[in-house]
C-alpha cells in the first residue's frame, strides 16, 4: 500500500510541479478558519407533504414548505424512494420567494462527513485518492470513493488553473477537520511539497554518498531506462549502461528487474536525476591498462557489423573497432560481411590503445600474409600477366591481379598518345599487360600494355631505314632542335647540331621540311633526322651525277690535245 501511494504522489508531483503556487499556509489557514471560503447550509429534519410530478414540497417548520427536486429521492430506475409524510434530512441551500430550497442528497453528503469526521483520528495523517466534481467560490470539491465530500482550497490546489483539474483523479491529504461546521479541509499542496522534500533528501543522499545502490526499472524506452532508487526516479541513458558504449536497453534487460545504479548527476533546473549502471561496476578499460600494449594479437569475438567496419568484443565488456579498411590487403573490400560474421571468434592486433578516450583500434589483415610480398616472389619486371580493370580514373587504370592491384597508365595503354584507359576499357574487363615497375618500398606496381604491341617506330622501320630521306611537318620547336612529325605519326627529333643550313629562327610550327634518317631505335621507340646528313647526301648524289656525265678515256685527253 505504501508503495502505491508514493507512485501516486510521484505521478502527481510529475504532472504538476512546475505550476505549485508559493502560498503561504499559515495565512491561508487562518482565512479557511475566518469562514470565508465555507457557506453555512444547515441540515435539517422536515416531513414530505406533497408529491408533483418534478417538485417535492417538505415542511421544514418554516413559514413555507421548501422545494426539493423529486429526482434527489428516485433510485436508480427511476421509482420513488419515499412518500408523502416520510421524514426526510434535507439541506437548505437557499431560498427563492422565501421558499426554502432544499437538497435531499446534500444531506446525505453531510451525514456521511459527520460520520468520517466522529471516526476520523489525527495521528492517521490519512491520504485519500478523490476525484474533483466541482468547484465553489473559494476552491475545489472533492469526493472519494465512498462518496464523501471534502473542500479543496484554491490555495491548496497546486496549480495555477484550478479548474484544469475538474474531472481528474488525484491525491491529497487531510489539513484540517472542522467537527462544528462539518467540513474536512484538504490539501494536494502539503501533499506535494512533502514529497518534494523527500525526493530532494533522497537525491542529495544519493549524490553524497556516490555509492551504488538497487534500483528497480520501471519504464525502457529507446533513449534509457527510469529506474526507480527509494521512491525517486532517475534516468540511466543508453551510453551509461556498458563501457561498450551505447547499447539498445530492451537487449538486456525488462521492466521490473533490479539492477546496480549510481548517481551521477542532477540538474536543479530540469530537476532530472542521472544514474549509471557501468558507473556502479568496476571500470574494465582500468584492467586493460596495464594488461594490453600494440601490437599484442587478441581473441576476440565479432559483435555488430556496420559497413564502414565491425565491433569486436573482448569478453570483459569493452569492445574494439576493426575498421574495414583493416579487415583485408583486399583494397576493393565492399562490406565486411564478405569476409567476417557476427559471433565469429578471430584473432586480431592491437593497433591503438586510448584509455583516456576508451578507444581500442584493432587489425586482422595485419596477422594475415602480405600480397604484395607473395607478389614479387612469384613475379618480376618484365613478366606478362593477366588481370582484371577494377578501377578506371582519368590518370589510367587500377588492374587487379590475385589479391593486389597495378597501375595502368593512360601513356602505357596505348602508343595513341591521344588514347585513354577510359576509352579503352570498362571496369571488369580481362587485359594482358607487362610488369615495367616494381616499387618495394612503395608497394606499388607500374604495368604497360602498348609494349605487347608493335609499336608505330617498330612499323615505320620496316618500310625505312638508316640514310633514307624522308619529309615531315614540325611539330614543336626547341633550344636543343625541332621535333617533326612523319607519316604513320611517328615522330622524330632534329637535334640543333644536324640543322645544317636551317636557321632556328627561320622555322615555325607546320613548317615542311626535308631531312635524312640517321638511326631509328626501336627498343627506345626513338628515330633521329639530320638537315646536314641530307646535305651531304645530295651533294654526293650531285658530284656522282657529274662525274658519271662527265666521264673521259684516255683516248679523249690525246685527241683533244693534239687538235
Amino acid at each position: 500500500m505504501a508503495q502505491e501511494v508514493n507512485s501516486s504522489v510521484q505521478n502527481s508531483v510529475k504532472e504538476t510541479d512546475e505550476f505549485v503556487e508559493d502560498v503561504d499556509f499559515a495565512a491561508m489557514l487562518e482565512e479557511f478558519e475566518s469562514g470565508k471560503e465555507i457557506g453555512n447550509e444547515v441540515t435539517v429534519d422536515g416531513v414530505i407533504v406533497e408529491i408533483r410530478d418534478d417538485i417535492v414540497l417538505v415542511d421544514v417548520g418554516r413559514k413555507s414548505e421548501g422545494r426539493l427536486y423529486s429526482s434527489e429521492i428516485k433510485d436508480a430506475q427511476g421509482n420513488l424512494t419515499h412518500k408523502i409524510g416520510d421524514a426526510i434530512k434535507v439541506v437548505v441551500t437557499g431560498f427563492r420567494n422565501e421558499k426554502p430550497i432544499l437538497s435531499h442528497k446534500k444531506a446525505l453528503k453531510k451525514e456521511k462527513v459527520k460520520a468520517f469526521i466522529d471516526s476520523y483520528n489525527e495521528s492517521d495523517n490519512a491520504l485519500f485518492d478523490v476525484k474533483v466534481v466541482g468547484k465553489n467560490k473559494g476552491g475545489l470539491i472533492v469526493e472519494n470513493s465512498d462518496g464523501i465530500e471534502f473542500f479543496l482550497p484554491r490555495s491548496q490546489v497546486a496549480v495555477k488553473d484550478p479548474q484544469t483539474l475538474i474531472g481528474k483523479n488525484i491525491r491529497v491529504s487531510i489539513l484540517k477537520v472542522d467537527k462544528e461546521s462539518e467540513s474536512i479541509v484538504v490539501s494536494r499542496k502539503k501533499l506535494l511539497d512533502e514529497e518534494r522534500k523527500r525526493r530532494k533528501d533522497i537525491i542529495q543522499e544519493l549524490m553524497e554518498r556516490d555509492e551504488a545502490i538497487e534500483g528497480v526499472i520501471k519504464k525502457i524506452t529507446t533513449y534509457g531506462m527510469f529506474v526507480d532508487v527509494g521512491g525517486v526516479d532517475g534516468l540511466v541513458h543508453y551510453s551509461e549502461i556498458s563501457y561498450k558504449g551505447p547499447v539498445n536497453p530492451s537487449s538486456f534487460y525488462k521492466e521490473g528487474d533490479r539492477v546496480l545504479v549510481k548517481a551521477i548527476n542532477y540538474d536543479k533546473d530540469k530537476k532530472h536525476l542521472s544514474l549509471s549502471i557501468k558507473a556502479a561496476q568496476p571500470d574494465p578499460w582500468k584492467e586493460i591498462e596495464d594488461q594490453l600494449d600494440v601490437k599484442d594479437v587478441i581473441q576476440v569475438i565479432v559483435s555488430n557489423i556496420e559497413p564502414y567496419g565491425a565491433f569486436v568484443d573482448l569478453g570483459n565488456d569493452v569492445e574494439g573497432f576493426l575498421h574495414i579498411s583493416e579487415i583485408s590487403w583486399d583494397k576493393n573490400i565492399k562490406h565486411p560481411k564478405d569476409y567476417i560474421s557476427e559471433g565469429q571468434q578471430i584473432d586480431v592486433e592491437v593497433i591503438e590503445i586510448d584509455i583516456k578516450d576508451r578507444r581500442l583500434r584493432v587489425s586482422l589483415k595485419n596477422i594475415l600474409p602480405k600480397p604484395f610480398e607473395d607478389f614479387t616472389k612469384a613475379y618480376k619486371v618484365g613478366d606478362i600477366i593477366k588481370g582484371t580493370i577494377t578501377t578506371l580514373t582519368n590518370f589510367g587504370a587500377f588492374v587487379r591481379i590475385g589479391t593486389i592491384e597495378g597501375l595502368l597508365h593512360n601513356e602505357d595503354s596505348s602508343w595513341d598518345r591521344s588514347a585513354r584507359c577510359k576509352d579503352l576499357f570498362k571496369e571488369g574487363d580481362e587485359v594482358e599487360v607487362k610488369i615495367i615497375k616494381i616499387d618495394a618500398e612503395n608497394e606499388k606496381i607500374s604495368l604497360s600494355r602498348k609494349e605487347l604491341q608493335e609499336s608505330p617506330i617498330q612499323k615505320y622501320a620496316k618500310k625505312y631505314a638508316n640514310g633514307d630521306i624522308v619529309k615531315g611537318k614540325i611539330l614543336d620547336i626547341k633550344d636543343f632542335g625541332l621535333f617533326v612529325e612523319l607519316e604513320d605519326g611517328v615522330d622524330a627529333l632534329i637535334r640543333k647540331e644536324d640543322f645544317g643550313s636551317l636557321e632556328l629562327d627561320d622555322l615555325k610550327v607546320g613548317d615542311e621540311l626535308e631531312a635524312a634518317i640517321v638511326f631509328i631505335d626501336e627498343k627506345k621507340n626513338r628515330i633521329r633526322l639530320s638537315v646536314k646528313r641530307l646535305s651531304k647526301i645530295k651533294e654526293r648524289e650531285a658530284l656522282n651525277k657529274i662525274n658519271k656525265d662527265d666521264k673521259m678515256t684516255l683516248g679523249d685527253i690525246i685527241k683533244d690535245q693534239l687538235k
